[in-house]
């Protein structure tokens, strides 16, 4: 399965996409995300000064307003 970077704050993400098999990687600092198919995040502090310097080559999924069962079908979708 992939391996995916979650923010700290989405737990309930986190047990959704380890649940379907998938390893979790909790992202804490900018390094974490080095290996990760995608990344999960809340949204609620992206891009407050308008920069784009993305340090990773996969998937950003925004949580914001999803569920965590939406998130899992929004990454699965992404990855094929």
């Amino acid at each position: 399965m992939a391996r995916i970077g979650v923010e700290q704050s989405l737990t309930n993400v986190s047990e959704a996409l380890r649940g379907r098999g998938h390893e979790v990687v909790e992202l804490k600092q900018e390094s974490d995300v080095q290996g990760c198919d995608a990344c999960v995040i809340t949204g609620l502090d992206s891009n407050v000064m308008g920069m784009t310097d993305a340090s990773i080559q996969g998937s950003v999924i925004e949580a914001n307003g999803l569920t965590a069962e939406e998130v899992c079908s929004h990454v699965e979708n992404r990855l094929g």
